[in-house]
């Protein structure tokens, strides 16, 4: 690579090296404040430390603390608490809501009203009505949004607000339950399979104690932890005595001492973390901000220019009129129910999306899962059901097939007991088995088992096949157990099993070679010994390929029979003393086991997929499984390199790039990772990254940000919550997701289900088809009040649309209607997903937004000794944004072209403001003249009343007109009040069009898809009603200023330029179709979209 294209390779990344760095130095400072250090004592020593008394030999006959001395040191140390992160204050949020800046123009343009009643109170009583509405329009927009702030947080309160754990703890000698949270340093716990640790403790007792850390380190397999006698030497996070708060025992039990609490803990080190990683705005909002800060400039600026031409023009001096004549310029632009409509679309997204499954903290949220470009999600309890499940078993004669998993080979026979060898591999499922059940009172199928994974996925296939598993296991009591442990890596057991040499019967699992290592003899077709020889060993290597191959946890079972000579049935066997039958073995076979993908997966990612969002596997798995299992889902079709090289014997150093589509990333990598190998990574289809720490997912996830990836992030555990609080899009489990990865979440699946994300995508993108319909519907009325405005001051003529009355369109009929639009469905039947995301990353928009950076990072100031940028002033920056507008680069990179499609974008805006805006203008202003023609005034005489002044009030003088007659002030008045309400209305009635016009995108302006949401028709239904009220109720025309005179057949002239805008919309399909429909996602060949198979036994399947 030439040196440009490194620099090109880096740029972009440069923010994430300084803040490594950053950390690096920050990490190292809190390592030496508040690092666990107590693992490394000796027991003599740590029960100093602690002020506390403990017997290692015998822990249960411990002393432990004083019920006072724990007292003491609650009151010291707080309880054993996490601190709740800082939230702000209802008021504060409110505030917050309000200081937006629509609101803030709506609050200053009212108060500036009641600023101008305070000097001329007659002159402008009408005011008293205007400013009233605009800062109760404000006050409003923030009220709605506050309270549905306030309605999600108070859901996702619920979900977290459980009963408070207890736990077991030794004091004044008894043992006794107390709540977790009054846990001090010092105290000494017991431990037993099922629990989850109250603290961080540091073990004095065990046996066969193992945890589940995945949800802190993201280790898969449960960890077996022991007492040390004099320290661990190890980092806290392998050491081997040392057990964290939050984590579950799955097997054995021990005793320990606590040694931290609260905050002190990992869990609360992690949770600190969570806290330093900011989130992001959503793209949702970011966008909105934008267009809410060019309406609002775009209308102070009319608003200032219309007040400069008025006062010298119409007004003539009279500055009171002027301001309110400002006013109603800013109130046509500014549009006014915007923030609560998106506000309330949003809420009613939610809504459904709640009734999904899928719960929204931040309401924003809904539409950021609709603009993901990529998904980065965990595989264990996320992809696969976190539950292993017996899927092969090879009797050393043939394979069969346990499980539906449409991943066998058609020689692969369907198992059956009646197969040789079958019955001793389900004695060994059920009685070498160390599990327990919540409950025996119920169906083995209701039972939650507890105990290492392993042994549970044989115990729930052991559980399905045999007719009453509680009475085979009692049938056959143990005599004797070696259970499993690190260093013999199997685990054995003699029961009281009778057979034609002798009484007792040996089980042994364990890892296949460790176990093939014990055994001399297999079992032939016909039940009868053979020696293992070389034949039968390649056939074992054929058989354990064939499994490990599709990434499953493999299995070695043999057995033993017991001769009665030398073996009684009250033999004292020992493992002390190896006193038991330890080699020539009779090989039973293998059995393998996977933890399934969940129903639904497959198709859910496949849609995704369809949908142009790349789906990434992030886990801290091995990758050969994390790869099995991702063929097995749609994420991984095409080769990587090294399946490539399986197919073809090419080395794989000889393959190029360009010929793989997938990637399997080593989590040892990515810290030796240069910009160019991330480019590279994230520029394949189908990416794994396996054996990944906490750290290496935010990694990731900052990363893919960088080059422009709208990121959504999927997880269950502690080590999850900083990946998911950086993303623009944290999805955390509900079911077995931790309370911390919830609160760093935005959005909680209920169910636990992969398959949910779908429905929130295809929600999540209708909204946004929705949100920019309400929008384009919403501002196209702006061109029909800011036209006969500028007409009021130019030509001049009188003024068409008072400043209340376009309050009365923007807050009346407009927010009803628009409100209509959240229950719009897709367009057309696949709706919206097949089409890309709405900002798509492609090479081109890797390029462009890397050569800006590039731009960027050769104009920052750097240290001459150590390279590292020296932030600028607040001068500098102060000057470098007001300088930005007269660069080159500026220009270039506004200039330049894109694919990203944005709420408001041009043709959004051109559809608005210039041809349906238009069609609008001229249809009210048609109406306008028609009106005042039919009174008596031609468009000259309106000209030459206006210019002269003093005509369309009561007091006014006779106007001659172009017939020569004569026109009294109450007629003035009539005709007047007449057009500004037949303007009113002919707005309504070409909005009442626009509805249908604004959705026609696939097709025209009147198919059943278009027509058929009946919310519409409830809004115009409403709409209609609030327009006849206000222009035919008398006594309203003091504050609207209509007439009830005004004739209904006069509304045919809005009715034929709606039909105008519905001709126009049908012209804009057949120019725009061709475009979309090359913009679809293409079909991805060797995608599966069948159903993944359900976890069943092959004994149910044969039944039918």
């Amino acid at each position: 690579m030439t040196q440009e294209e490194v620099q090109l390779a880096e740029a972009g990344y440069e923010h994430l090296q300084q803040e490594k760095a950053a950390k690096v130095k920050e990490d190292g400072a809190v390592d030496k404040d508040i690092d666990i250090v107590e693992h490394k004592l000796s027991l003599t020593e740590l029960a100093v430390v602690l002020k506390t008394s403990f017997e290692a030999k015998h822990p249960g006959s411990s002393y432990g603390l004083t019920v006072e001395d724990a007292a003491a040191r609650l009151k010291a140390d707080g309880p054993n608490m996490l601190t709740p992160p800082k939230k702000k204050s209802a008021l504060q949020k409110y505030i917050d809501c309000l200081l937006t800046m629509f609101n803030i123009i709506l609050i200053i343009a009212g108060i500036l009203e009641y600023i101008l009643l305070g000097i001329d109170f007659k002159n402008n009583f009408a005011n008293t009505y205007l400013g009233g509405i605009l800062i109760a329009v404000a006050f409003l927009n923030a009220f709605i949004e506050f309270y549905q702030l306030q309605k999600s947080e108070a859901i996702l309160a619920s979900f977290l607000a459980m009963i408070p754990p207890t736990c077991h703890v030794i004091r004044d000698g008894t043992l006794t339950s107390i709540p977790a949270a009054n846990l001090v340093k010092g105290d000494v716990v017991l431990l037993r399979v099922g629990d989850k640790t109250p603290a961080d403790v540091v073990l004095i007792s065990s046996t066969d104690l193992k945890v589940d850390n995945s949800s802190l380190t993201g280790e898969s397999e449960p960890q077996e932890r022991l007492p040390v006698i004099h320290g661990s030497v190890q980092r806290p996070v392998e050491a081997e005595n040392l057990v964290f708060n939050s984590t579950l025992v799955v097997n054995g039990e021990g005793y320990g001492v606590v040694v931290r609490t609260g905050d002190h803990t990992l869990i609360g080190q992690i949770a600190k973390l969570t806290g330093s990683e900011s989130g992001n705005k959503s793209p949702l909002a970011v966008e909105i901000a934008h267009f809410v800060i060019i309406v609002s400039t775009v209308a102070i600026i009319f608003a200032i220019v219309f007040f400069v031409v008025g006062i010298t023009t119409a007004y003539k001096g009279r500055a009171a009129q002027t301001v309110t004549f400002a006013v109603s310029v800013l109130v046509a632009f500014v549009p006014e129910g915007l923030p609560s409509t998106v506000t309330l679309l949003l809420s009613i997204a939610a809504k459904r999306m709640a009734a999904q499954n899928v719960l929204v903290k931040d309401l924003q949220g809904v539409e950021t899962l609709g603009s993901l470009t990529l998904l980065a999600t965990d595989k264990t309890g996320t992809l696969t059901r976190n539950q292993m499940t017996v899927t092969n078993l090879w009797n050393g004669i043939r394979m069969y097939t346990a499980f539906q998993s449409n991943n066998d080979e058609d020689a692969t026979a369907v198992f059956s007991r009646a197969e040789p060898g079958m019955e001793d591999m389900l004695a060994i499922a059920a009685l070498n088995s160390r599990i327990k059940f919540d409950k025996t009172d119920v169906p083995f199928s209701q039972r939650d088992i507890l105990g290492d994974a392993t042994e549970t996925g044989l115990a729930r296939f052991a559980g399905r096949t045999l007719e009453d598993y509680d009475a085979y296991v009692t049938k056959y009591p143990k005599v004797f157990e070696v259970p499993f442990n690190s260093t013999n890596k199997w685990a054995l057991v003699i029961v009281n099993k009778s057979h034609r040499a002798g009484f007792l019967t040996l089980y042994i699992k364990g890892a296949p070679e460790r176990v093939l290592k014990k055994c001399s003899t297999y079992m032939r077709e016909d039940g009868s010994l053979a020696s293992i020889d070389d034949e039968f060993r390649a056939k074992y290597d054929e058989a354990y390929n064939y499994m490990a191959s599709r990434g499953h946890r493999v299995i070695g079972c043999a057995q033993y029979l017991c001769p009665g000579d030398k073996y009684p049935v009250h033999f004292g066997f020992s493992k002390n003393e190896a006193n038991y039958p330890a080699e020539d073995y009779i090989f039973t076979g293998l059995v393998s086991l996977e933890d399934p993908p969940k129903h639904g997966v497959r198709e859910a990612i496949g849609t995704l997929r369809l949908a142009g969002i790349k789906v990434m596997m992030v886990t801290g798995d091995h990758p050969k499984t994390a790869e099995a299992i991702a063929r097995k889902i749609n994420l991984v079709i095409g080769d990587t390199k090294e399946t490539l090289s399986a197919k073809t014997g090419r080395p794989v150093e000889q393959i190029y790039d360009d010929e793989v589509s997938a990637v399997v990333v080593h989590g040892d990598d990515i810290d030796s990772l240069e910009g160019w190998q991330w480019d590279l990574i994230f520029s394949k289809q189908e990416i794994v990254f396996a054996r990944t720490s906490p750290q290496h997912k935010l990694e990731i996830v900052k990363r893919a940000q960088a080059l422009g990836h709208i990121v959504g992030v999927t997880g269950d555990g502690v080590n999850d919550s900083p990946a998911l609080k950086k993303a623009d899009l944290g999805i955390a489990m509900n079911i077995s997701g931790s309370d911390v990865s919830k609160e760093a979440a935005n959005m909680i699946l209920l169910d636990d289900n992969f398959a949910s994300t779908v429905k929130g995508v295809q929600e999540g993108r209708q909204i946004f088809v929705n949100l920019k319909r309400s929008i384009q519907y919403t501002i196209s009325h702006s061109t029909p009040e800011v036209v006969p405005q500028l007409l009021y001051v130019v030509v001049p003529i009188p003024l068409p649309l008072s400043a209340i009355l376009i309050l009365v369109i923007d807050l009346g009929f407009e927010l009803l209607v628009a409100l209509s639009f959240a229950w719009d469905k897709p367009e057309t039947a696949d709706g919206v997903m097949r089409l890309p995301p709405r900002k798509p990353v492609t090479e081109r928009s890797i390029m462009s937004l890397k050569r800006r950076a590039l731009r960027r990072s050769k104009t920052l100031a750097r240290d001459a000794e150590t390279g590292e940028i020296i932030p600028p002033s607040l001068w500098s920056r102060a000057k470098e944004t007001l300088s930005k507008p007269f660069t080159r680069n500026f220009w270039v990179d506004r200039l330049e072209g894109s694919e990203d499609e944005t709420l408001v974008d041009n043709k959004l805006l051109s559809y608005s403001y210039l041809e349906a805006g238009m069609i609008e203008t001229i249809g009210a202003l048609v109406a306008y003249f028609v009106i005042f023609f039919i009174r008596g005034f031609s468009p000259n005489d309106l000209s030459r009343a206006q210019r002269a002044g003093g005509y369309f009030t009561k007091s006014s003088p006779d106007f001659i007109n172009y017939r020569g007659e004569s026109l009294n002030g109450d007629q003035q008045v009539e005709a007047l009040a007449q057009a500004q309400g037949l303007v009113y209305l002919s707005i309504f009635i070409m909005q009442c069009f626009n509805v249908f016009a604004v959705k026609a995108k696939f097709s025209f302006p009147f198919g059943k898809s278009i027509v058929g949401n009946i919310y519409n028709f409830y809004g115009i239904l409403a709409g209609a009603c609030l327009g006849i009220f206000i222009v035919y109720t008398p006594p309203l025309q003091v504050v609207f200023g209509a007439s009830h005179h005004l004739l209904p057949l006069y509304w045919l002239i809005a009715f034929g330029f709606g039909c105008v805008l519905l001709a126009w919309a049908s012209v804009r399909v057949l120019m725009m179709r061709k475009s979309i429909e090359q913009a679809r996602v293409k079909d991805i060949k060797g995608l599966m979209m069948f159903p993944t198979m359900r976890t069943m036994s092959i004994r149910v399947r044969s039944m039918h």
